[in-house]
């Protein structure tokens, strides 16, 4: 077998082509039954099997830096670099990371979980290298999802107007996570069918160079001829406006054409821009019939395919009930950044298509484009994942909250997500949405109240709102058949206690409960609130628990710092309650590496033992007995 050979990019270059073809083979085998154990980013690692062996025969990482975007596709490429017996603990706690971490190895020269970045780090890298007159090749691998995205655009132009010596190699499958969306799409669809057009453009190359430049004049009208032959083969005239050499489009499969293709690219003077053709999910019936399913997916038989049947979660909910609103209300509509399929909207687009805007990878455009929705008098719902929402933070500020504007921010995978790892983590909204004016905040305790926090958010007209949920299995709650508006800014009193006030903002309610319970068989009769709402707070109720003399535990899913528990002691700080004592548990200063959302809350202290372990410390005692 030769994978079993390869534990270093240079043991690739002592092999044949026809062996390249073989180890290929042998590369889905092992994603293919090393991903049925533990899941992960299936069908873009099968679609990049050749692509990323030629980038290694051709180039001489570490020494030559490879660049993934996203990230999510360089599973074969940790294979190559020594990381083979490692898959077993792939996205596992203290295991494998899912995505390139530079901890890990010398040939992850990139750290990423977000699209459209790669390209702005090979051009800083070139920088660097030109800067310090080393002489290395830069290489990105970009999806055509990625592309969209506004930063690689950017990227583009920066490094089209610098004349670089960068490669970029578009990854095109034709999906990012969904389908994909846009004009560059589209584009990038005609330059797939298009004949092959490089024979044309070089023919006609070689007759101007062999017209005598009898002064300006002609030298002028002989460049002019080209640009229109250009125009008139269509092939790649975007990226070579943008600056680029452009080679393609060529199958993302055929190793001696990907090979050729590297060196000519290697060779060529300024930023090149490799077009391959490649097919998500090859090599795996499953995964090539349904790309969007196998993108990221958990275990699985691998004769069938089958998967576990998954229990309702947050998103379901979520889902079910966007529909049940946008019957009530013609108003209602739908923004995606490229995620319908995770953010649960495919149903929702399905019965109302004309409702759901997915405007591709472009968190930024979707946030003002939503903002400019409700100055016409819709109510778009903005579902992204609290990861990607930071990206669209300036839009937040500028462009929705200071206009005051009624956008509703559903905020998905809020809080640890487990194993996409720190990329991921829904760490920092609450955070940074707190300190926005305009903004209300909202997060339920399971999800029978995310349904009625979901009503007051499309029924609310004074600005800005936000709900925010993870991504969990639903508790098992019963639903209420009716969903109720909640007065804003009031929390709720689960259970009247003494000397304690357990404090919980959103879903990890669930652990403050099982721990009042824990210390309720003890004797113990603390607090138990749900907060509902970070921003307003429930002042009446903070106001009353300091003059009671309540000590308080606040819990949250998501930063300490700058979070609910810091909103609590702002407020105690701001009306004169210096000496109300208050812990904060929630995640500390640091990012959160990848593993179940147990492991994750054990290590962060999000569990029931520690906040049992508080209440009992501060629990008055007399005579050695612990009172109630």
């Amino acid at each position: 077998m030769l994978l079993t050979k390869i534990n270093d990019p240079q043991d690739l270059k002592k092999l044949t082509i026809p062996q390249l073809y073989t180890l290929a083979e042998e590369i889905r085998q092992f994603l293919v039954e090393n991903l049925s154990k533990t899941g992960g980013h299936l069908a873009p690692n099968l679609g990049v099997v050749e692509l990323t062996l030629t980038l290694h025969y051709a180039f001489n990482s570490p020494k030559d830096k490879l660049i993934w975007d996203v990230g999510h596709q360089a599973y074969v490429h940790k294979m190559l670099t020594g990381r083979r017996d490692m898959f077993p603990t792939l996205r596992q706690y203290k295991g494998l990371c899912g995505f390139p971490k530079m901890i890990e190895s010398p040939h992850d020269v990139w750290e990423t979980g977000h699209s459209s970045t790669s390209l702005s780090a090979a051009m800083g890298m070139a920088t660097a290298r030109d800067l310090k007159k080393e002489k290395n090749h830069v290489v990105a691998v970009i999806g055509d999802g990625a592309l969209t995205g506004g930063m690689a655009l950017e990227a583009l132009n920066h490094i089209g107007h610098e004349q670089k010596n960068v490669i970029v190699v578009l990854n095109d499958n034709e999906m990012s996570i969904a389908p994909n969306v846009g004009a560059l799409h589209n584009y990038l669809g005609k330059l797939r069918s298009a004949e092959n057009y490089q024979w044309a453009k070089d023919g006609l190359e070689h007759w101007l160079k062999a017209v005598p430049a009898v002064g300006g004049k002609l030298a002028n009208l002989a460049e002019r001829f080209k640009d229109s032959m250009k125009y008139l083969l269509v092939s790649g005239v975007l990226f070579e406006e943008f600056g680029f050499t452009y080679i393609g489009p060529i199958d993302g499969h055929n190793m001696e054409l990907l090979l050729e293709t590297m060196k000519i690219a290697k060779q060529t003077k300024g930023p090149v821009l490799i077009h391959a053709i490649t097919k998500k999910g090859k090599g795996y019936a499953p995964a090539e019939a349904d790309s969007v399913k196998w993108h990221g997916i958990g275990t699985y038989k691998i004769e069938s395919g089958d998967t576990p049947k998954s229990a309702p979660t947050y998103t379901s909910v979520f889902s079910e009930t966007m529909i049940q609103l946008a019957d009530e209300d013609s108003r209602l509509v739908a923004v995606t950044p490229a995620m319908p399929a995770g953010s649960g909207l495919i149903p929702f687009g399905e019965k109302f298509p004309d409702r759901l805007f997915d405007v591709g990878i472009a968190e930024q455009h979707a946030c003002t484009f939503a903002a400019a929705l409700a100055t016409q008098g819709l109510k778009p719902v903005f579902a992204i994942y609290s990861t990607f929402l930071q990206r669209a933070y300036d839009q937040l500020i500028h462009d929705v909250a200071r206009q005051k504007l009624n956008v509703v921010f559903a905020v998905d995978r809020a809080g640890l997500v487990g194993a996409d790892g720190e990329t991921h983590q829904g760490m920092y909204d609450t955070a940074f949405m707190r300190t926005v004016p305009n903004m209300v905040i909202m997060a339920p305790k399971d999800e029978n109240e995310l349904r009625h926090m979901m009503k007051t958010a499309a029924v609310y007209d004074g600005g800005p709102i936000s709900y925010r949920y993870p991504r969990l299995p639903v508790r098992g709650v019963k639903m209420d058949a009716d969903m109720d508006v909640l007065p804003i800014g009031k929390a709720e009193i689960v259970q009247e206690g003494n000397h304690v006030a357990i404090v919980s903002f959103g879903h990890i309610f669930e652990i403050a409960e099982k721990a009042v319970n824990q210390l309720q068989e003890e004797g113990l009769q603390p607090m138990l609130i749900n907060a509902r709402f970070c921003k307003p707070l429930d002042e009446e109720l903070l106001i009353r628990l300091a003059k009671q003399g309540y000590k308080i535990i606040t819990v949250e899913e998501g930063a300490a710092m700058g979070g609910f528990g810091s909103a609590v002691l702002e407020f105690y700080a701001n009306t004169g309650y210096h000496d109300v004592p208050v812990e904060i548990v929630a995640v500390a200063d640091y990012f959160v590496e990848h593993g179940s959302v147990k492991e994750q809350r054990q290590e962060v202290g999000l569990t029931a033992q520690n906040l049992v372990d508080r209440v009992r410390a501060w629990m008055p005692v007399t005579k050695g007995v612990v009172e109630a």
